[in-house]
């Protein structure tokens, strides 16, 4: 039974993505998700767990169907599953479907198994626990993805648009990861917004699978193109007797400068030479794509954008929550993998965040070399109680090691140099009487 009453305490995590084929199978966080269901089974507070949907990728099972899956969880993860054995037997653990693991509300065994180690699966949409004289309301938030939405939630058979996705990229991305010079196909899963797959996919392969010689020879073109173009140009001018003096000038200048004159002359002469032959040929081509594009979009075959707003359309569920039940203090969701911690009409949209990978996307700073993805791991519980002043929401922060110290090269570190990601988790905030908006409270 949950925990209840004026002194409950509610911990909420979501989005681990636990299992999956071959190379997805490996859970980066293990070693902290154990301490933590350790740390908090020895706690004196009247606590819950909520596990806010996608504990298991059981979309990323391709070999096997239904309940089999779970054999295969507990065969891989046994400590995982004594440990919430231990947990649940003094702290209740809840467990809410989410996409990913939808499946958990379609076959009655899953409930039977998971309860063998004291998780109780909740098969529903939501659920709303009580917290002082207010309300918390749970859902994952994949009912408000178009593609990632059940129109008959707990059918087993039915395929939102995520699932063809998650089958198709995800699964094979982790059968094929240990494939290349580095096994980082795996992390596909934490690219998001989809849409960026594709530019991940050429940095992945320039800074890492690209032969190193290939890579550094041109290195120096795409970091001057910008500049290699307008010496192309002005080239152009000098060859045509239009405007001579900025070739002359430049040319002057070098010559005093030596060997080390003559050896940058080369390089910016071949630089704007093939700038120039990339541009004669990038016209073309660009009003090619453009007509293929345009095509494309009266034959209508991507009238479906693959990510959903990140933020609105959770407001606006927030909104219509707390307008239907005014004694919710907070809106809790996860889905989308990003913590947030927001002021909506007085009440507070909290989405967990995910214990996987988060990768930052960071351009260049010259050049048209592809974009860096800084990964980040932001593992963190959201404690959920109440207080004399209120309803107190708060981060707790699971300290894990910067995986960028191994996987960020020093070519990336020097292309985005100033630019690298800074991640950090919301502030606390706390949610008073119905006509008081939210206090935050930073840790600065």
């Amino acid at each position: 039974m949950a925990a209840d009453g004026d002194d409950s305490v509610h911990y909420v995590i979501s989005d681990l993505h636990i299992g999956g084929d071959e190379q997805l199978g490996e859970v980066d966080f293990l070693d902290e998700l154990l301490a933590f269901l350790e740390r908090l089974a020895t706690t004196d507070e009247d606590a819950e767990l909520v596990i806010n949907g996608d504990a298991f990728g059981l979309w990323e099972f391709t070999e096997v169907d239904g309940p089999a899956k779970f054999d295969i969880l507990t065969e891989r993860y046994p400590e995982l599953f004594e440990q919430l054995r231990e947990t649940g037997d003094s702290v209740p653990i809840t467990l809410l479907p989410g996409n990913h693991d939808n499946e958990l509300a379609a076959y009655d065994e899953y409930g039977e198994r998971l309860a063998e180690y004291n998780v109780d699966l909740v098969r529903a949409e939501s659920l709303t626990r009580s917290v002082g004289d207010r309300t918390i309301y749970f859902e994952h938030g994949h009912q408000r993805d178009p593609n990632n939405r059940f129109e008959d939630f707990g059918n087993p058979s039915e395929r939102p648009l995520g699932y063809y996705y998650n089958t198709n990229v995800t699964s094979r991305a982790g059968r094929l990861s240990e494939r290349g010079r580095f096994n980082w196909l795996k992390d596909v899963q934490a690219v998001t917004p989809t849409e960026r797959v594709p530019s991940w996919l050429l940095s992945k392969y320039f800074y890492r699978e690209m032969n190193p010689l290939l890579r550094y020879a041109v290195i120096p073109v795409l970091l001057l193109f910008n500049i290699s173009v307008l010496l192309a140009v002005l080239a152009g001018l000098d060859v045509a007797g239009i405007w001579t003096m900025p070739v002359e000038t430049a040319d002057a200048i070098l010559t005093r400068l030596g060997l080390v004159g003559e050896a940058v002359h080369f390089l910016l002469v071949a630089n704007a030479a093939i700038a120039g032959v990339l541009v004669l040929a990038g016209v073309p081509l660009y009003f090619i794509l453009r007509d293929v594009e345009r095509t494309v979009d009266r034959f209508g075959v991507f009238e479906a954008d693959l990510t959903v707003d990140p933020d609105e359309p959770y407001a606006a569920a927030a909104r219509e929550v707390f307008a239907e039940r005014p004694e919710t203090a907070v809106f809790c969701y996860g889905h989308t993998h990003r913590p947030l911690l927001n002021d909506v009409e007085g009440r507070l949209l909290v989405n967990t965040g995910t214990w996987l990978k988060r990768l930052h996307r960071r351009d260049v700073v010259a050049g048209v070399l592809p974009p860096v993805f800084y990964p980040s791991y932001q593992l963190c519980a959201v404690r959920i109680a109440a207080e004399a002043n209120g309803v107190a929401v708060e981060f707790e922060e699971i300290e894990k090691d910067d995986p960028g110290a191994s996987e960020i090269t020093r070519t990336e570190r020097l292309l985005t140099l100033g630019r690298a990601p800074t991640p950090t988790l919301p502030d606390r905030a706390v949610v008073a009487d119905a006509d008081r908006d939210p206090t935050f409270e930073s840790d600065d």
